[in-house]
Formats: structure tokens, sequence, C-alpha cells
């Protein structure tokens, strides 16, 4: 059980090349020509330094204290797993790839949104990257490189393997918490994301194509890009060479600071082509907080319709720039209608934050803890107006997954994932509030537990007539089961039943 919580040919060129050369064999001919009737040609004049490098140059080109700082705390996860084949259409043919190793999918969030098809493949390796982000063991990766795996293993530079647990994982930003049981490990230092600039150089550590720890350099091409079609995106782009394998791994500065996490590539060929994306340290660390010391990622509500500003519409909200989010609608008694926010309202500021478009004031709202009361700055007819929200908890938001790890094939209840019940859900699902246990947040399909009747929005009450409170009591139970066979009781769609999850019978 797993408990749940972003070519022209060559030919061409040598034929051109070709022309090349006739032309100028031409033009020496006419210009020997020429020199013979007019008298012999003007000397060129080229300017030639043959001075030495300076010493600041000369010291530039060389990363390699930096990386031997920096290189340990990225670690290869492997993972095993049933795997699904599939990707991602973009206008124009291109593919938007994940960067995990041979065989492996995308997640199953991603899938649906984009529509695909899958198909279920037989069991195989996968290999990605992750970065040590703390002494006592807890590992940033990507979603997509854990999504599905039945078993996890890090290895480190220094030869040492560990088993890894499944913190947690939220496919919204694509980022993920592995956990091994270690201590004084190298932990990587995190710089603030929003301070980096377009033109940085930076460095992207990973474990490409599974051969080994790789470096390449580059410089930060962009930022603030959305691309891959997750709720929450933010991505630095860079230029640095990344390739499958290396989703997970390390985005560092020319200190040796984590800036981001490597994590997708715009690619027609499925390579490295130059357009590289990473999650900002400042995002994935605030959702590793969020899943270690909640157990879920709780986001914030602000209930309004949004909308970017164009030239057009701030030309007639009387702007002098495009910027910020136009309230199109306020959800009657969210936290933005009881703090006074009305429709055609343009928010500039949010908790001191400035806002430039609708995405990024979705950001700022998410990451902020339900339950807090912040300034937010709204322009109104011309007139800048300060109030004061309070943020709630996204109704209907699906829990995160936190999972882990002990999930192997000796387990009770393998392929399903559950997490705690809270309002939200309990508000979405309409479960009663005298019912105890925990939701059902996943159950593969091939799964034997699928074939006795398990869904996704169940509640597991019982597990072999021992009462369940919460995911964690229910992932114990599952555990070291003494029989394959177990007696289990749900709450489903309104009432209460019992099923028999024989895992005799898998495969």
């Amino acid at each position: 059980m797993k408990t749940s919580s972003s070519h022209t040919s060559i030919w061409k060129r040598t034929a051109v090349l070709g022309s090349v050369c006739v032309l100028s064999a031409s033009l020496v001919a006419f210009t020997a020509a020429k020199e013979a009737s007019l008298g012999k040609a003007e000397p060129l004049h080229i300017q030639v330094s043959d001075a030495p490098l300076s010493t600041a140059t000369r010291g530039f080109p060389s990363f390699s204290p930096i990386v031997k700082a920096v290189a340990p705390s990225v670690v290869k996860i492997s993972v095993s797993s049933e795997a699904k084949v599939s990707q991602m259409e973009l206008p124009g043919g291109m593919d938007l790839r994940r960067f995990f190793g041979p065989g492996f999918q995308m997640p199953d969030e991603l899938q649906q949104q984009r529509g695909q098809q899958q198909r279920r493949m037989p069991r195989e390796q996968g290999v990605g990257s992750g970065i040590i982000v703390t002494k006592d063991g807890y590992i940033l990766t990507n979603n997509h490189v854990v999504d599905n795996a039945s078993t996890i293993k890090v290895g480190l530079t220094d030869g040492r393997e560990f088993n890894g647990k499944v913190i947690g994982r939220d496919p919204k930003t694509d980022v993920a918490v592995v956990k091994v049981e270690a201590k004084d490990l190298p932990a990587m230092a995190f710089a603030d994301s929003d301070k980096i600039e377009v033109g940085d150089m930076v460095l992207a550590i990973g474990h490409p194509f599974g051969i080994g720890q790789t470096v390449t350099s580059g410089i930060i091409s962009a930022k603030g890009r959305a691309t891959m079609g997750l709720d929450y995106e933010d991505f630095i782009q860079t230029d640095a060479a990344i390739n499958p394998g290396n989703s997970g791994g390390a985005l560092v500065d020319v200190e040796g600071r984590l800036i981001g996490m490597n994590t997708a590539i715009l690619s027609r060929s499925g390579g490295n082509q130059g357009v590289g994306f990473a999650v900002p340290t400042n995002l994935a660390r605030w959702v590793m907080e969020s899943i270690v010391n909640n157990g879920r990622v709780e986001r914030g509500f602000l209930g309004v319709n949004i909308q970017d500003m164009t030239p057009q519409l701030a030309q007639q909200f009387k702007l002098d720039a495009a910027k910020g989010a136009l309230v199109s609608g306020v959800t009657p008694d969210s936290p933005a209608d009881k703090a006074g926010v009305k429709s055609g309202d343009v928010i500039t500021d949010f908790n001191g934050k400035p806002v430039s478009d609708s995405r990024h004031l979705k950001l700022q709202v998410g990451s902020t803890a339900p339950g807090a009361a912040v300034p937010m700055n709204v322009l109104r007819d011309g007139k800048s107006l300060t109030l004061n929200v309070t943020v709630k908890v996204l109704p209907g938001d699906k829990v995160a997954s936190a999972t882990p790890a002990a999930d192997n094939a000796e387990d009770a209840l393998h392929g399903v994932g559950v997490a705690d019940l809270d309002k939200a859900t309990r508000d979405q699902l309409k479960v009663p509030s005298n019912i105890k246990g925990a939701l059902v947040s996943s159950v593969e399909e091939d799964s034997v537990a699928y074939d006795a009747g398990l869904r996704e929005g169940d509640v597991i009450l019982e597990i072999n007539r021992q009462p369940v409170k919460d995911a964690e009591q229910a992932t114990a139970l599952c555990a070291k089961p003494e029989s394959k066979v177990s007696l289990v009781k749900i709450w489903s769609h309104g009432g209460t039943r019992f099923i028999v999850v024989d895992e005799s019978k898998a495969g």
C-alpha cells in the first residue's frame, strides 16, 4: 500500500559551402586581374592583440571547485514500476518530454490532462535524479520520477545505496520528497530563486541516461515559464544540457547554491536542444516543507475569477501598463468577497509582492497558508485601495500524495494509495463527519484490490477487523500481513460494506 498526501542536412550545408568556394575562386581571379591592371593593392591592416589573458579571465573557466562541493548532494534514483508509455503533443509537432530514464512515463495526472491513451507495459526499471536537502536524509525529486514506483533505490556518489521511501508527492507542481534512513549526508544549500537573473551562469547536475553523474553548464535563458500544463508553474528556463535521467537533478549557481530542480525539456528530437526547465527552489521548498510538516500540500483560496491584463483592457481600465490580475468575478461568501473585492478590480500586489499576471497571483495565493490574513492592493476606477483578506483552504483540492514507501509486492492492498481525510475532501466526497478512516486516493487498475471493488474516493474503515483512523495506520496494517487474504471494511457512496482482497491472485 502507498500512503498518498510542471534541420538542415549535412549534404545541403556541403552544397552551400561548395557554392561559396566556387564564388570565392571567381572573386580571387577577378581581384588578381584588377590588381594587374591598376597596380599592387594596399596591404590589409588587421588589428591583432597577442597580449596574454588577464588573471581574471584565465581563472574563470574551471567550475571544478563548485562541482566538487555540490556533486555529492546529487543522487541517482532507481525505481521499479509498472511503466506506461505516452507523450505530450505540442503545436508544431514538438514533444514536451519529461526526463525520466528509458521506458518510464509521465504522471497519470498529466496523461489525463492531455487525453493521451495509455498502454500498460511489463514491469521495468527507470533512472532519475534527486537532491539531498537535509543531513538526515530528505531528498527532493520530481513527482514523475517516483510516481507509481514500487521500489526505490537511492545511490550516492561514494557508492552507498539506500532504500528510499516516498514521504509525499505533489502532481500539481511535479515535486516529490523521498526519505532515506541515514545521518550526516552532504546536504545542498538553497539560494533565493526570486533573486536570479536572466544571463546568470548555471550548472546542471544529474544522471542522464543512467550513465553516471554528469555536469553541464549554461545560463538562465528566461524566468517564469509555463509550458507543461501543470496547475502551478513558474519554471526557470536554461540552455544547460539536460537529457532523460536528469529529472530531479540540481540546477546550481556559480556559488554552488541550489536555484532549481531540473524537470523537463522542449525538444523535437526527445534529446537536449538547449531548452530545459527547472522548478525554482522557492516553489519546491514550499511544497517540500508542506509535505514534511503537514503530510500534504494545503493551498490557499481567494475566491476570484481572474484574467491577464492586455493593452486593450489596460486602456479601458485607465491603467498605465498591462500588469496585474483583472477580477472578472467574485465567489459569494469567499475570502475575496468578505474582503470587499469587486468585479473589475485589478489586483496589483498580494501579501507585499507585486502581481504581474493572473498565473503569478494563483501561485502567490496557493502558497499562502490557509488562515493567514494578508494585505492586497487593488486598482478600482483608477484609485489604489488596500484590502485585508483571510485566505482559506482551496475547496475540492485533491489531496497531494504522501506516500511511502514500503510499497512492495508483499504488502497487503498492493497498488492502493491512501491519504488522510480533511474537511475539504469530506465536503467534496460528502463523507459524514462520523466516518473515520483512510481515504483511497488511487487504485491501480491491474491490482487485486481493484478487482475486489476498491475505488478511488472510498474510505477504508477496517483492515482484518482492526479499525483504521488515518493513512499512516492503514499503511502500517498492510506492511507485514499475516496472510495474503485481507478482509477490508469500506465506506463507499453513502454506505458501508466488506470486500476480500486476495493477494495470492496477483499477476
